[in-house]
């Protein structure tokens, strides 16, 4: 029976993940599908650019709960069903792979930076609160979402090894976990690595499809039509 608990736990984090909030959220908002401009990646960063703040707050807290729920029902309430660290990471990966190919949006989804901060924050509120930190210290020094997203992924399985034993227990599975979600989210970012490299990476508060601004004509250069005498 453990066993059988355990899949239908992987298989509800997986349908969970799947709820592509940005899409649904912008939707029920009457906004445009993030899908169709910016990024055209499903997330909060790529919502806000749809000019409301108030969707993006709200896909960016629904992206982490559909995060943490799962594996923070396993942790709280699994032992007595024989759920226990193996169940919670594969409960973990599920609920992320789940927002990266959801069933319910052909299996399109986004970079899974919310989600994933979700799962931490369900393995421990310190690992969670912990990755945040470096994802703030990281975006404030370079203004570059996509670089501290993945600093902080990188952060995360680190710190879960080297703070485990006084904050939590750390699992070799949900390490291992943990260190998959860091893989697959650098890997997402594959787009912004190149933009960085080349510098053409947005910063933080800059429009993507910011319409560029026509050159002013030169001082004192004059068209030729113009500088026509008119004949009587």
């Amino acid at each position: 029976m453990p066993l059988v608990y355990s899949a239908l736990a992987v298989l509800a984090a997986y349908l969970l993940g799947s709820l592509s909030f940005a899409v649904i959220v912008s939707r029920v908002m009457g906004l445009n599908d993030p899908r169709t401009f910016g990024s055209k990646n499903p997330g909060a960063t790529n919502v806000l650019r749809s000019g409301s703040k108030a969707a993006a707050i709200l896909t960016l807290a629904l992206d982490a709960a559909k995060g943490w729920l799962p594996v923070a029902l396993v942790r709280w309430f699994g032992a007595p069903y024989g759920l226990e660290e193996g169940t919670q990471a594969l409960v973990a990966l599920a609920a992320f792979v789940g927002h990266l190919w959801p069933v319910f949006f052909g299996f399109k989804g986004g970079k899974g930076v919310a989600t994933a901060l979700g799962v931490l924050l369900g393995v421990s509120g310190w690992l969670g609160l912990a990755t945040l930190a470096a994802w703030l210290v990281v975006v404030s020094i370079s203004r570059y979402v996509s670089l501290s997203s993945m600093a902080a992924a990188l952060f995360a399985p680190t710190f879960f090894l080297l703070a485990g034993g006084p904050l939590w227990y750390a699992d070799h599975r949900v390490a291992a976990a943990i260190g998959a979600m860091a893989g697959l989210l650098v890997w997402r970012h594959q787009e912004n690595i190149g933009r960085l490299l080349r510098g053409t990476e947005s910063k933080l508060g800059q429009s993507k499809n910011k319409a560029p601004v026509p050159e002013a004509p030169a001082v004192g250069h004059v068209h030729p039509v113009g500088n026509k005498k008119r004949r009587r």
